[in-house]
């Protein structure tokens, strides 16, 4: 999915929302383990009942990987389903070097047809260039909302005066366009948004930590959002367990529209 694409899905559903399907077995409603396939049938129904509110899904990748075959069976079977139009994140944070990054990259662009995936830029360029294909897009880690993010992302160039985050925003522009490359900022550091804006104006961002997390959607908005949105707000338990009855659905898409109703007053003021 191109930009343009992206964008274009954006202004046509009133929408930067993108669903996390951080789907946990011991969490989904009990009613549906006796399904043959528990993961795949919960996300198919969040899937039904929210997709006219978001722009993208994002599965974490761990969630399924814990699953065994069973659990790549129904990441495989999510993607599939999801609708066309709609952009796809593999939350993988892969990142290693370029052989095996080349591999990570077939794997999650050509096996399971992703449109992006999240990658940590620890060991650098050559990790990281395996992951740039034609209409594909590397969403690299820049400055996260865990409470460790402090250890290391905030530690002090002594050459250019900048935080680590800063410097890998910068580097990173070096490798690839807006057209290619996203960022990983968190909800929680809403603070820093503006100055982060300024370093990558034209990329994206992909936004974790609105909802259970605590992130401010405004805050963020107002700070992030540039001329072509810029902005991926990511929501995942707020919206995937409102319920935990046979009604979950519904609570689902209930939440998922409340959201997009507010990124909608958002986009009506700066676009």
């Amino acid at each position: 999915m191109t930009r343009a694409q992206l964008f274009a899905q954006i202004k046509a559903k009133s929408s930067y929302l993108c669903i996390g399907l951080d789907t946990d077995i011991t969490k989904i409603p009990k009613h549906l383990l006796a399904e043959a396939d528990p993961v795949f049938e919960f996300n198919k129904q969040i899937i039904d009942a929210t997709h006219s509110f978001c722009v993208a899904y994002k599965p974490n990748i761990a969630f399924y990987e814990a699953l065994g075959p069973r659990g790549w069976e129904s990441l495989q079977k999510t993607i599939e389903y999801i609708p066309e139009g709609l952009f796809t994140i593999a939350d993988a944070k892969r990142g290693d070097i370029g052989n095996t990054s080349s591999l990570y990259a077939k794997a999650f662009f050509e096996q399971l047809n992703f449109d992006s995936v999240t990658v940590a830029p620890y060991m650098g360029e050559d990790s990281v260039k395996p992951f740039l294909y034609k209409d594909k897009w590397v969403i690299l880690l820049a400055h996260t909302s865990n409470p460790g993010s402090s250890d290391f992302q905030l530690i002090e160039s002594v050459v250019t005066g900048r935080k680590l985050y800063e410097e890998v925003i910068v580097k990173s522009q070096q490798w690839a366009t807006a057209d290619q490359l996203m960022y990983v900022v968190g909800a929680t550091q809403a603070e820093k948004f503006e100055g982060i804006r300024a370093l990558a104006p034209e990329h994206f961002f992909l936004v974790p930590g609105i909802g259970a997390q605590g992130g401010d959607l405004r805050m963020v908005s107002e700070a992030g959002m540039n001329n072509q949105c810029g902005l991926l707000v990511n929501a995942a338990r707020s919206i995937l367990y409102a319920s935990p009855g046979n009604d979950f659905a519904k609570h689902a898409a209930e939440e998922a529209r409340k959201l997009r109703d507010e990124m909608d007053k958002y986009l009506v003021q700066r676009l």
